[in-house]
């Protein structure tokens, strides 16, 4: 039986970064996103409200910008040899984040066999956010149980990898968890723990259990 190897994005392989944050920078609006993100992290925005936000501010957001972000963000190192590496070893590996599906999808060309985000309205923005297609940590559970599905695997074959609130849900329902760069709220949670910008040696922790 093989493994399932689930990645969060924002915070996990981009480091200390979220694409929102990149996406911004190309738009010039670091400040503006900056206290989104405070007000998200505190709770005081919801997953919805914070990208109906986000999709007022990207009003000329384009698919061109989109891929300057994507290109320039701070990845962590050796994040195509990890999806290969487990790959190789017939297990599979995805990626399941709250941010705008249009970046979080560009990381299947990486290797990844799926990759989940928020479904967002199409670029250039000009429909509304679709409250049913933002995703919440909760459903980052119910992506991992239809990938299992279409896998032929169990949650008790799933690692998670994350950095904060959004995959304490995750991590509490698998048995084994990388806290990747992470924060109080996963770093009790996590079967291991990973500070640095290389995802192999992250990748590393839990491989030799395979």
């Amino acid at each position: 039986m093989g493994r399932l190897h689930l990645f969060d994005m924002d915070g996990t392989l981009l480091y200390g970064s979220a694409a929102a944050v990149e996406i911004s920078r190309q738009l010039g609006l670091d400040r503006e996103i900056a206290e989104l993100e405070r007000a998200f992290i505190l709770g005081e925005l919801t997953p919805l409200r914070f990208a109906e936000l986000a999709c007022e501010l990207w009003g000329e957001l384009t698919d061109e910008l989109v891929t300057a972000a994507f290109e320039g963000a701070p990845w962590l190192a050796g994040i195509r040899e990890v999806w290969a590496d487990i790959r190789a070893r017939g297990e599979r590996c995805a990626v399941i984040s709250l941010s705008p599906g249009f970046f979080v999808e560009r990381l299947t060309v990486w290797g990844a066999d799926a990759a989940h985000g928020s479904r967002w309205p199409a670029l250039p923005f000009r429909e509304p956010v679709e409250p049913d297609g933002i995703l919440s940590a909760s459903a980052k559970v119910s992506i991992m149980d239809d990938l299992c599905a279409k896998f032929g695997l169990r949650r008790s074959d799933c690692v998670a990898y994350g950095d904060s609130m959004s995959d304490t849900a995750l991590f509490a329902a698998v048995p084994a968890s990388v806290a990747v760069n992470a924060d109080h709220h996963v770093s009790d949670l996590a079967s291991y723990a990973y500070d640095g910008r290389d995802l192999r040696e992250a990748y590393e922790l839990v491989r030799a259990d395979g």
